[in-house]
C-alpha cells in the first residue's frame, strides 16, 4: 500500500533549506526586539536613545523588518506544493493528509503562542495553510497571477487611502507610544507572576490576531504563500540555472525598488501611512528579491558549500524557531532572569546573532545523527504515523 513519508535527503532542495535558514535568522532578530522590548507598543523611530540603537534601527528597519515572514510564508506554500506533488506520484488524496498536518501545526502553534510566546506565527501559517489548500488544484502560473494580484490590489488601494489620510489628517497617521501598554508589558513580563505573564501574552496575542486585523493577515500572508506554491509546481527554485539572467534583472530591480520603498518612512515621514507602505510593499518585494538572489548565488557549488550550516538549520526550522522563544522568553521574563526592559537594540540583535551561530552548530550535530530535528520529528509522526516515519528511516 502506497503510503506518504518525509521527504528522502537525496531529494531534498538545498537552495529551499538555505534560503528557510536565512529566513530563520531574519525572523529571530526582528523576534528578540520583542523578546526585550515592548516593541508592540512603542514608536521605534523615537524609543531608542543610544547613538548605537539608533544607528542600528534604520537597519534592521529597512532590510529586515517584514521582509522574512513573507519570505517564510513563500516557502511554506512551495513546500506544500511538493507534498502534493508526491501524494500525485503515489497515487493518494493530498487534501486529507495536508488538512492533518496543518491542524498539528495548528495545534504546536497555540501551545507555543499561548504558554511560551505570543507573537507567535504558527497558527497564522496553519491557518492560512488551509485556505491554500483550497487553491492548490490550480496550476503553477495561476497560482503566481492570483497570488500577486491579491497582494498587489489591496496593498495599493490601502496605501493609497492611508497616503490621503496623512494630508486630510496629519495627526491621525502619526506614530506614538502607548506609555500605558508599554508599562504593562514591563511589570508583566519583568517582574510579574507566571499568571501575569499568560494575561499580558494573550493581550499581546490578541492585539495582533483580533478580528478587525483579520483581513490585513490574510492579505499579507494568504497571498505570498500562494506565490511559494506556484513557483514549487513551476519547480522555479530546482530551475535557477535556466532562468539566471532574467532573474539577475528581475532580483536587481526588486531589490532596488523594495529599499527605496522601505526608506519611506526615513526620507519622509515616519507615520502610519509609509510605515504601511513599506512593511506590506516593500517587505514581500524585498522577500522575493532575497529568494532570487539567494537562489542564483546556490548555484555556485563554493556557496552551497559554505552554506551548508544555514540549511542544517533550515531544515530544522520548526525545532530552532520554538527554541529561540524558549531561550529568549527565559531570559528575559521574570521566570527567567528577568531581564526585559533591560537590554539595548545592539545587545539583542547580536544576541540572536550568537544564538543563531550556536543553533546552526548545534543542527549540523543533531543531523549527523538524526533524520530530523525533534520538533519535526513529532510533527511528522503525527502527520504520516509513526510506521510511515520509520520506514523512511529505514
Amino acid at each position: 500500500m502506497n503510503t506518504l513519508s518525509p521527504i528522502e535527503r537525496s531529494e531534498r532542495i538545498v537552495s529551499l533549506d538555505v534560503i528557510r535558514g536565512v529566513s530563520l535568522l531574519g525572523i529571530f532578530i526582528i523576534n528578540m526586539i520583542s523578546f526585550h522590548s515592548p516593541f508592540l507598543y512603542m514608536d521605534p523611530y523615537v524609543w531608542w536613545k543610544t547613538p548605537d540603537d539608533a544607528a542600528l534601527y534604520p537597519w534592521i528597519d529597512v532590510l529586515v523588518q517584514a521582509s522574512f515572514y513573507p519570505l517564510f510564508a513563500m516557502l511554506f506554500g512551495y513546500g506544500l506544493s511538493i507534498q502534493q506533488e508526491r501524494a500525485s506520484q503515489k497515487g493518494m488524496s493530498f487534501y486529507s493528509f495536508g488538512v492533518r498536518r496543518l491542524i498539528v501545526l495548528l495545534l504546536i502553534g497555540s501551545i507555543h503562542a499561548f504558554l511560551i510566546w505570543s507573537g507567535d506565527i504558527l497558527i497564522n501559517y496553519a491557518v492560512f495553510g488551509l485556505l491554500l489548500l483550497l487553491f492548490m488544484r490550480m496550476t503553477g502560473k495561476s497560482l503566481l497571477m492570483l497570488g500577486s494580484l491579491l497582494l498587489l490590489i489591496p496593498q495599493l488601494f490601502f496605501s493609497i487611502l492611508l497616503v490621503l489620510m496623512t494630508y486630510s489628517d496629519p495627526a491621525g497617521v502619526a506614530h506614538y507610544t502607548n506609555i500605558t501598554a508599554v508599562q504593562d508589558s514591563v511589570a508583566a513580563y519583568a517582574s510579574g507572576s507566571f499568571t501575569d505573564i499568560m494575561k499580558q501574552r494573550f493581550s499581546d496575542w490578541y492585539a495582533v490576531n483580533s478580528p478587525g486585523n483579520l483581513l490585513f493577515l490574510t492579505l499579507s500572508i494568504l497571498p505570498v504563500m500562494m506565490i511559494g506554491a506556484g513557483a514549487g509546481k513551476l519547480k522555479l527554485l530546482e530551475k535557477a540555472a535556466e532562468f539566471k539572467r532574467s532573474w539577475l534583472l528581475l532580483g536587481s530591480g526588486l531589490l532596488i525598488a523594495s529599499i527605496g520603498i522601505k526608506l519611506l518612512p526615513i526620507l519622509i515621514e515616519a507615520n502610519t501611512a509609509y510605515s504601511y507602505i513599506q512593511d506590506y510593499l516593500g517587505g514581500p518585494f524585498l522577500s522575493v528579491s532575497y529568494a532570487i538572489i539567494l537562489a542564483l548565488l546556490l548555484e555556485n557549488e563554493n556557496v552551497k558549500k559554505w552554506s551548508r550550516p544555514l540549511a542544517s538549520a533550515g531544515r530544522m526550522s520548526l525545532s530552532n524557531y520554538l527554541m529561540q522563544s524558549i531561550i529568549g522568553t527565559l531570559i528575559f521574563y521574570s521566570y527567567g532572569l528577568g531581564l526585559y526592559g533591560e537590554v539595548t537594540l545592539t545587545t539583542g540583535t547580536l544576541l540572536a546573532a550568537g544564538i543563531f551561530v550556536i543553533q546552526m552548530l548545534l543542527s549540523e550535530i543533531w543531523l549527523s545523527r538524526f533524520r530530523f530535528g525533534p520538533a519535526e520529528k513529532l510533527w511528522r509522526v503525527l502527520s504520516y504515523g509513526r510506521g510511515s516515519v520509520k520506514k523512511s528511516e529505514g
